[in-house]
């Protein structure tokens, strides 16, 4: 190796020096954060945002409304049997009203 050239060598090491200098501190920063950005993620992922609880509440409000209506509608059946003098059809009007006297506490008021 000739002699001449390891000065200009040693010139582009320390001229690069201070352009890696911001690249280690990044890297350095890097490896720090990231045990804090994993711990957050995982955070993210284990509970539920007030907005998907929101959604979640109305989908289950939603289901139980849907069981009221279909309930309401075979009671509505059935009494009409039962006042037709259909015994069996009068047991199970009792039936689905009581079920549906379980369902409708769990369905908020909203005055239309």
């Amino acid at each position: 190796m000739p002699v001449c050239h390891t000065p200009i060598r040693l010139l582009a090491i320390f001229a690069a020096v201070p352009l890696l200098q911001g690249c280690i501190a990044k890297t350095a920063l890097d490896v720090v954060t990231a045990p804090v950005k994993v711990v957050g993620k995982a955070a993210d992922w284990a509970t539920e945002s007030q907005d998907e609880a929101d959604r979640n509440r109305g989908r289950e409000i939603r289901k139980r409304e849907e069981e009221l209506g279909k309930l309401e509608r075979e009671y509505d059946k059935q009494m009409r049997r039962c006042d037709d003098g259909n015994s069996r059809a009068c047991s199970e009007a009792r039936e689905i009203y009581a079920e549906m006297q379980l369902i409708i506490p769990t369905i908020p008021y909203e005055p239309r």
